[in-house]
């Protein structure tokens, strides 16, 4: 197979790697270098820079370059850069067209196929934009592979033999990601995940610019308007000042003229580390909260996790490093460097999808890292609101995963029901991410509430199945949403659908299943009083189980309901039906 690199694609710095002779390893740049500085410029000839070189070029002409891009994929925002615009997908795209041409100069051959990492909590839209952006540069995205995942990978490939449950801290330039996961046996399992895409490094550098900035009596957002060399000049000083602190216990920072010239007698001010803890702390105190998200939707207590790894280059900041050693009780787990981590974490995923043999062992599963869900209305006294989103697929569900909800129409004779298909955690639609529509139709007359079944099945490609079942008809409709799996083909796509229908499981739609329904309602009507509550509850948790589509609890419950029928003395004979129903049933 041919090449199939690995890009961590940051706000900060991006890298490459590859797999290579049973291991994975990075590729260096034009400089020599395995950083490559995600700043786009343009010179005064009108020459795109990239790199390191555009980087120099924020400092000496700050209009005339772009960072920090990635903060704005997934929008309609676009800069200018003398006299042109681009958008976060073309500015992007150069970034890995550099990194493209720097893996083909290292492995003397063209690279078409890549695995690009994006942070977990990246929404539909970013993760799309992220694709184009690698389509753009002439790349083929086999996988969008989260961050954090990225990272465990690497951890779990230098000691697959461990069994251990951990938490992955990725603190990069600009986004910050927290996920669980277990690894056992070569496996990597995906438990929960959460985060925030406007935390990073650059929000504690420009924390830190807006202090000096204020001793002097200069607003930051003014001081960039009027005097951007100033600024510029300035946030170089106190980035290296930064980190300059994560090994010394001080560190200088000169302070520019308001035209951004340093003079032999310039201003110098002196911060040591806990003034710089008082002035981030605003910032390190938002680490919490994705961070007990991430652990409640595990259902485990910080105590729980053997290890915490850290990756992303912020996470070498003192403040930070302090505040998860005190948060988990222990310090933290850092033996590869954070801001190689991920990078070399792709060029695994990468082996992984290209079957190399060195990888045989190692298996990875993955999670929705949000809800998806229907748009529903409301009943509110007498009347309806619509707007608000009932989930299908929970958010940290393993995939590939199908699940089912039910909704029912409002109108007495409604003919037909639009599901606007939603991606998000929030109770409105409105603050979340439309994905598309299915129109049912033909609904038979009748009374409002009829039954409309909505089936989401959802796999690893990022492909979404949905499909709509009017109740009491054989009326069948579905779509596919293909917007994280934009490099797929149609054969490509129409595989993974097929592939899909063995993920699914609706024992309600067996008739074996619906007759053992039908048993115990007629044991409702015919035992005492006693024996009748115990008998509905137990087939009420018998439907829902059928409902969730989750094998365990309906094969849990089934036994329930059996059990309480033998027990009120109503045993039920299914002949066949336990051997050709529940083959699969381990118990």
């Amino acid at each position: 197979m041919p090449p199939v690199i690995g890009i961590d694609l940051g706000t900060s710095n991006s890298l490459c790697a590859v797999f290579d002779g049973g291991r994975p390893r990075l590729i260096t740049n034009a400089h020599g270098e395995v950083l490559t500085p995600s700043i786009v410029g343009v010179d005064d000839k009108g020459q795109i820079l990239v790199g390191a070189t555009a980087k120099e070029l924020r400092v000496t002409r700050p209009a005339s370059c772009v960072w920090a891009f990635k903060r704005w994929m997934g929008t309609e925002r676009r800069v200018e850069i003398a006299g042109r615009e681009f958008g976060p997908q073309e500015l992007s795209a150069m970034v890995l067209t550099s990194l493209k041409h720097d893996a083909e100069a290292a492995l003397g051959e063209t690279v078409h196929h890549a695995v690009i990492t994006v942070p977990a909590y990246f929404n539909d839209n970013q993760r799309n934009a992220t694709k184009v952006a690698g389509e753009l540069a002439g790349l083929r995205v086999l996988r969008l592979l989260n961050e954090p995942t990225a990272a465990a990978l690497t951890y779990g490939f230098h000691d697959r033999d461990a069994e251990r449950r951990l938490i992955v801290i990725d603190l990069g330039g600009g986004t910050f990601d927290v996920t669980v996961m277990d690894v056992f046996q070569g496996t990597l399992e995906i438990i929960s995940t959460a985060g925030e895409g406007m935390l990073g490094g650059e929000d504690f550098t420009d924390r830190l610019v807006a202090w000096v900035l204020d001793g002097r009596g200069l607003n930051l957002e003014t001081a960039e308007m009027r005097q951007p060399l100033l600024v510029a000049r300035l946030r170089r000083e106190c980035e290296v000042a930064k980190c300059r602190l994560s090994d010394h216990s001080e560190a200088s920072i000169r302070i520019p003229d308001m035209s951004g010239r340093f003079s032999d007698d310039c201003p110098i001010v002196t911060l040591d580390r806990s003034e710089f803890q008082r002035i981030v702390d605003p910032i390190v105190e938002r680490l919490a909260r994705p961070i007990g998200k991430a652990i409640r939707d595990s259902r485990l207590r910080p105590e729980d996790l053997q290890e915490v790894i850290l990756a992303g280059g912020a996470t070498r900041m003192w403040p930070v490093r302090e505040f998860v050693e005190k948060y988990f009780g222990r310090p933290p787990v850092c033996t590869h460097d954070p801001d190689e981590v991920v990078a070399l974490g792709a060029a695994v995923q990468a082996a992984l999808m290209s079957d190399d043999a060195a990888v045989s062992d190692m298996v990875m599963t993955d999670i929705c890292p949000f809800t998806l869900g229907v748009e529903i209305c409301k009943e509110f006294g007498q009347s309806y609101a619509d707007g608000y989103f009932l989930p299908v697929i929970h958010r940290n569900t393993t995939i590939p995963v199908s699940r089912e909800q039910i909704v029912q129409t409002i109108r007495p004779n409604q003919q037909e029901v639009t599901l606007s298909i939603y991606q998000g955690d929030a109770r409105k639609v409105k603050d979340n991410v439309l994905l598309g529509r299915l129109t049912v139709s033909g609904i038979p007359p009748g009374p409002s509430g009829l039954v409309v079944h909505v089936r989401f099945t959802y796999d690893i490609n990022g492909i979404l199945e949905v499909e709509a079942f009017v109740g009491g008809t054989t009326k069948h409709f579905s779509t596919v949403l293909t917007h994280n799996a934009k490099n797929l083909s149609k054969r490509e796509i129409a595989a993974a659908v097929r592939l899909m229908q063995s993920v699914k499981f609706f024992p309600r739609d067996d008739v074996r299943n619906q007759r053992l329904v039908l048993f115990a309602e007629r044991v409702v009507g015919e035992v005492g009083t006693f024996g009748r509550s115990e008998v509905e509850m137990a087939l009420d948790q018998f439907e829902q189980a059928m409902a969730s589509g989750e094998r365990e609890w309906f094969y849990a419950a089934r036994r329930g309901l059996l059990e309480t029928l033998a027990a009120v003395g109503f045993p039920y004979d299914a002949g066949d039906d336990e051997e050709t129903s529940h083959g699969d049933d381990d118990s």
